[in-house]
C-alpha cells in the first residue's frame, strides 16, 4: 500500500514537472520560437505608442493586431526582441491580441487580451451631447445654487448680528 501511494506521488510528481516546462525546446541556448510577449502600457488611447517585448525572439520578427498596422520587432538584448507600435484612430475600443512572428522561427505566438484600447471622449461644447442637461436639470440646478447663496447670506448676517452684542 505505502509502495503503490510512493509511485503515485512520484508518477505524479514527474507529470507536473513535465507539463511545468515550457513548449519550446532550447538549442544552443537559444529558444526555438516566441515564449512571451509583453505589450506596455496594457490600457492605451488611441494614436498611442505600445512597446512590445517578446521573449524567445533572438533574431527580431513582426508583431501583428487589428489595432495596429504590422510592426518590426529588432533584437534587443539575448534572445529578447522589441518593438514599438502606434495604435490606430480607428481601433475599436476594447481589448486586442497581439501575434508575433520571429524570424527563423515556424510557429507564431499569439497572447489574447495583450492590452486594451480606450475610447476617446466627445470634444466641443465643453464635452456636452445632445443627451445631456435638460432644461429642467438646469432649472433644479439653479434653483439649489440659489438656495446655496441665500443660505449663506442669512448665515453671515446672523454672525455678524451675534458680533454686535
Amino acid at each position: 500500500m505505502r509502495t503503490t501511494r510512493t509511485l503515485a506521488a512520484a508518477a505524479t510528481a514527474v507529470a507536473a514537472l513535465g507539463l511545468a516546462t515550457p513548449a519550446a525546446t532550447a538549442r544552443d541556448g537559444m529558444p526555438v520560437g516566441p515564449s512571451n510577449i509583453v505589450a506596455l502600457p496594457s490600457v492605451i488611447a488611441r494614436g498611442g505608442q505600445l512597446t512590445i517585448t517578446v521573449d524567445g525572439c533572438p533574431r527580431g520578427g513582426t508583431a501583428t493586431s487589428d489595432a495596429f498596422r504590422p510592426t518590426t520587432l529588432t533584437p534587443s538584448h539575448g534572445s529578447t526582441a522589441k518593438g514599438t507600435a502606434t495604435i490606430d484612430r480607428h481601433a475599436r475600443p476594447g481589448a486586442h491580441s497581439i501575434t508575433v512572428q520571429c524570424h527563423g522561427s515556424s510557429r507564431p505566438l499569439t497572447h489574447p487580451n495583450a492590452f486594451t484600447v480606450i475610447g476617446g471622449v466627445r470634444g466641443g461644447l465643453g464635452g456636452s451631447t445632445s443627451t445631456g442637461a435638460t432644461p429642467t436639470d438646469m432649472a433644479i440646478g439653479g434653483g439649489l445654487i440659489a438656495v446655496a447663496v441665500i443660505g449663506g447670506g442669512v448665515f453671515w448676517m446672523r454672525r455678524r448680528a451675534e458680533k454686535r452684542i
